[in-house]
């Protein structure tokens, strides 16, 4: 049996963690770590957890941690993660970041986007990126994977066949994503608490979200040519959910049996994506509690653009799900073990 340590285990992503491995064939949860609530017992504070997982939070005891760990999952806000995973290579332990911490190779623009120097700039390189339809065998030899966005994880996986084939424009495109209440965390804010998001919607970070420069980097990588989005998010009152409108210019004149074929063929033995048939347009209650992105496309030859809709689960796909995806690979195992079953619907 793997045995896994969460830190952060009471946020949103860590109880999905939880509930996740809970389940899994092939691990066993050794340790689980909260600031906020030392020696209580989980199934109290997520009482969906009670009859299920009987276990008691711990401090940040990091040696603790590492030493009854084959792999720890770090489940905090950005700027926290640096100990941590020093530690754990120090120990040749594996981990999984599912913070932004390892996520952008350039220190530089890790400081730009998230006011701090990062602590540890020499490891950036070292940090698997963890998308496994896109970074497959990086993460199978990988020490350290830095989990995606939720964000970049509905936009890349939209993108990426497109750009490795060349026929989209690269600084064509136009990401619209809305995405549900449970991607700005458990504290309550002026934008998330139910008086304020409830029948509303409305952008935010139009001036710049910290996703961008890593969807930026990541198709830049499958195009090999700089690619500027032009990124906006908006809140809208679900739970769960992130839902990608993406636009872009093609470079040529392609047919949607071309299109269809060139992601056919770039997720085959991809066990999570699912491309619809013709017509039918991704919802995000049909992934939700899942770990699928489902995607579509609609090529407007009159304007030469191509429209792609995707639709992940944000604390699923776009986190802990992808968190234990990662996991999977990194030992070994099948890549969709315990992870293999239907959203909830409705």
């Amino acid at each position: 049996m793997i045995k896994v340590g969460i830190v952060g285990a009471t946020g949103y992503t860590g109880a999905e963690l939880v509930r996740i491995l809970h389940g899994h064939p092939k691990a066993e949860i050794t340790v689980l770590t909260s600031r906020s609530h030392e020696g209580e017992n989980i199934e109290d504070i997520y009482p969906n957890l009670r009859g299920c997982v009987d276990h008691s939070l711990s401090g940040q005891d990091l040696d603790k941690v590492i030493s009854i760990s084959d792999v720890v999952f770090v489940a905090l806000p950005h700027g926290l993660s640096v100990p941590i995973v020093k530690k754990a290579l120090e120990a040749g332990k594996k981990v999984i970041d599912l913070g932004a911490d390892f996520r952008l190779k350039d220190a530089e623009v890790y400081k730009q986007w998230y006011g701090l120097e990062h602590g540890a700039p020499n490891l950036l390189e070292n940090a698997a990126y963890g998308l496994p339809e896109l970074k497959l065998e990086e993460i199978k030899d990988a020490q350290i994977v830095a989990n995606p966005g939720c964000f970049p994880t509905g936009v890349i996986l939209g993108l990426a066949p497109l750009l490795d084939k060349g026929i989209i424009d690269p600084k064509s495109i136009i990401a619209d994503s809305k995405t549900g209440l449970s991607g700005a965390g458990k504290t309550p804010t002026d934008i998330n608490i139910f008086v304020e998001c409830n029948e509303n919607a409305a952008p935010y970070a139009v001036n710049g979200h910290r996703h961008r420069p890593e969807m930026e980097q990541e198709l830049g990588w499958v195009s090999g040519d700089e690619v500027q989005i032009n990124f906006i998010p908006h809140l809208v009152p679900i739970t769960r959910g992130i839902l990608s409108t993406i636009y872009g210019g093609l470079t040529s004149s392609v047919e949607a049996g071309q299109v269809r074929e060139i992601y056919e063929d770039y997720y085959s033995g991809a066990p999570f994506i699912r491309l619809l048939d013709e017509n039918i347009w991704p919802h995000t209650r049909w992934v939700k509690g899942s770990n699928f992105c489902d995607l579509n496309f609609f090529i407007d030859k009159g304007r030469n653009r191509i429209t792609i809709v995707s639709a992940i689960d944000n604390l699923f796909k776009g986190a802990s799900g992808q968190a234990v995806q990662n996991m999977n690979i990194m030992f070994g195992l099948p890549q969709d073990m315990g992870l293999k079953f239907p959203g909830l619907c409705p």
